[in-house]
């Protein structure tokens, strides 16, 4: 066997990782927005439809 099997971070690693960090992450305010306007419309319809 050559060498070893381990794996040493590289500079490059280190800036994949930080992008990863700073961008990878759920979108909570586009998801929480979502529910609200799909429950408020279904509310609005549901009344609606009641008259």
């Amino acid at each position: 066997m050559r060498g070893g099997m381990v794996w040493h971070p590289e500079e490059k690693d280190r800036k994949v990782n930080e992008y990863l960090e700073a961008t990878n992450h759920a979108p909570y305010a586009v998801i929480a927005a979502t529910v609200m306007v799909i429950f408020c419309g279904f509310t609005a319809l549901v009344l609606l439809g009641t008259f």
